[in-house]
């Protein structure tokens, strides 16, 4: 009996993921999302008018490495009949398939996380000044470029703007604010915006078509909206989903996965939220925590149902999205018809102040169930407006010869008074200045109200609210909190706030911030403690998603990059720079009185390692 040789015997071929199995590998498969950077590439190679560097910047999924890989390809595209830069990839050339498998030897792909100084720098301009081996362009590849540091983009500038005829660079970044200024004007810029959740949905269809697996559409809309915009997070979720479902993608097995609501809950705790049924909302909120939804997810999804209803009212065509579900579509529009602005309005603000702080509690289930009563009981308050209109007509009313008085619904009714007197006001509309500038009327009660002449109204003294106390400790601005924090000895949260609190508002008492996604998620909640303890007043400190202002750490970096840049234009130090070759810059000092710079002579050194050290001015 012959017995099959073990080398013939064939081996399973290795599994490999979709984001990776259906990656583009030409600009037509780029088509999905990405139109506008296609057509004008398309139309700068048609014309020649090629840049020396580009500039891909996106969120992280959308396709930035592998729009580098086709522009690489394109450039050097050479087959029998084309041997020129091209857009049409159809056919494969000489160099297409090493390009894309990251092995060319004239195309450089290099991770700026990992590569982030100026030695790495300094290695490629030494580099460019070679011809490639074999393609026609030298393409240098540089991944997450805002992870660079000051002196390695620096270093780049020259060779950038006059780079040789032979070479081309491609940068992509997540982080399109962190690069400087002076990098972005030399490179052609194109933002590949996120993909739509409809855009994937189809994705995902033809990709599960080709796979041969059974799916459930809306089980593939709950993975696009996961996803949020990344086709890269979206396939690995799918890939995820088929392994969850064993060989299929279903709406159970998916929302387990993922941790979710059922959507037509979500609606229904919605609908309880509205009514102000406190009671069914949270009963309707512990159905879905104990069926395995995360509560932070619970709230998310509330919020995004929010929002659905809002859009719908000014954009009724949205309802046929094809992420959306046919209860989200026909309960949509009807909540979309029936919903004040207002309301959803009020919504929005508290679940978006809710959310961070379900994320950040120590008992997020708990948490989420308070955020539901606020959101139930604010369902009954009346809109800011309409409330200033209602005091409005009261005193109004009063003016007349009327007195409100409490009805069964909570509102006013206005009674007649007795022919022979008048009564005195009620309840008077007082103005009072708002935080903001802005003047609110609130109803101040009459305790003790006695019969005057008729057509005369009585004036009631204004109630001048108490004077709120002055703190001990003036604080305007981050700088201030950090002395604040330097005077009490504090030198771990003054070290966190020079390096992550970026300054949106401040006035005595409050204090809104942003902070970075690496900040200490109890640092809000310690500096508020503190800011109480050191003024002697209570403070609000809270998040905000604006961006504002740099932190104090970046706002001395850019001061000192800017002093580094005006020493360097200086003709002194030009020429000193000039006459030491290999000479650097490395610290720049400012003077802090004229009277020093004139006792001190500008003496000039050379170091060993080539730094140029002139006085105290530059080191």
């Amino acid at each position: 009996m012959s017995e099959t040789p073990i080398s013939s015997v064939d081996k399973p071929a290795a599994y490999r993921v979709l984001a990776r199995k259906y990656r583009p590998k030409d600009f037509s498969d780029l088509m999905v999302g990405q139109e506008p950077m296609v057509r004008t590439l398309t139309n700068a190679f048609e014309t020649g008018r090629i840049a020396q560097a580009y500039m891909l910047t996106g969120v992280r999924g959308v396709g930035k490495t592998t729009t580098a890989r086709i522009l690489a390809r394109a450039l050097n595209y050479k087959t029998a009949e084309i041997d020129k830069p091209t857009i049409d990839l159809r056919a494969p050339g000489e160099h297409c398939q090493a390009i894309m498998d990251g092995r060319h030897v004239d195309v450089i792909e290099m991770d700026a996380a990992s590569h982030t100084g100026i030695d790495d720098i300094r290695e490629i301009i030494e580099q460019v000044r070679y011809r490639p081996v074999s393609a026609r362009y030298k393409v240098y590849i540089i991944d997450e470029v805002h992870m660079l540091s000051t002196q390695a983009f620096n270093g780049l500038l020259k060779t950038l703007e006059e780079p040789p005829e032979h070479v081309k660079f491609i940068f992509a970044t997540t982080e399109i604010r962190k690069v400087p200024i002076t990098v972005l004007s030399r490179c052609q810029r194109f933002d590949l915006r996120r993909i739509s959740a409809s855009e994937l949905v189809g994705l995902f269809s033809t990709i599960l078509g080709k796979e041969g697996v059974a799916f459930d559409p809306e089980a593939l809309a709950m993975v696009a909206r996961a996803a949020e915009g990344s086709a890269r997070d979206g396939l690995s979720l799918l890939d995820q989903a088929i392994a969850h479902g064993g060989g299929s993608v279903e709406v159970e097995t998916v929302r387990s996965m993922l941790g979710l609501a059922d959507r037509a809950r979500i609606v229904d705790l919605f609908e309880h939220v509205i009514k102000g049924d406190v009671a069914g909302a949270l009963s309707e909120f512990a159905g879905q925590y104990e069926a395995g939804a995360n509560p932070t997810v619970v709230l998310t999804d509330l919020a995004d149902f929010t929002h659905l209803v809002t859009r719908l009212k000014y954009v009724p065509d949205a309802v046929n999205d094809q992420s959306l579900s046919e209860i989200e579509r026909t309960r949509g529009a009807e909540f979309a018809g029936s919903v004040a602005v207002t309301t959803l309005s009020r919504i929005w603000q508290m679940l978006l102040k809710g959310i961070p702080e379900t994320e950040s509690s120590s008992r997020p289930a708990g948490a989420a169930e308070m955020v539901l009563i606020r959101l139930a009981h604010a369902a009954h308050l009346p809109a800011p407006e309409e409330a200033a209109r209602r005091l409005l007509e009261l005193s109004g009313g009063e003016t007349a010869g009327t007195r409100p008085t409490p009805n069964g619904g909570g509102g006013v009714q206005a009674q007649a008074s007795a022919p022979v007197e008048a009564r005195a006001v009620g309840t008077a509309a007082v103005q009072r200045p708002g935080a903001n500038g802005a003047t609110m009327l609130r109803a101040v009660p009459d305790v003790a109200p006695q019969p005057i002449e008729v057509g005369r109204i009585e004036e009631r003294p204004v109630a001048v609210a108490a004077p709120k106390p002055e703190p001990k400790v003036h604080v305007n601005s981050v700088s201030d909190i950090a002395d604040l924090c330097a005077r009490n000895r504090d030198i771990k949260l003054k070290t966190l706030v020079r390096g992550f609190l970026r300054l949106v508002h401040i006035e005595p008492g409050r204090l809104d911030v942003n902070l970075p996604d690496d900040a200490p998620k109890t640092l809000l909640g310690e500096l508020a403690v503190k800011l109480k303890e050191w003024t002697g007043i209570h403070w609000v400190v809270s998040y905000s998603r604006e961006p504002g202002e740099p932190t104090l750490v970046e706002a001395e970096q850019r001061a000192q990059e800017q002093r580094v840049n005006d020493a360097r234009q200086d003709p002194d130090v030009a020429a000193i720079l000039a006459r030491f070759p290999g000479a650097r810059i490395t610290d720049v000092r400012i003077r802090a009185a004229e009277e020093e710079v004139e006792n001190l002579a500008p003496a000039a050194a050379q170091s060993e390692d080539g730094d140029i050290v002139p006085g105290e001015d530059i080191e």
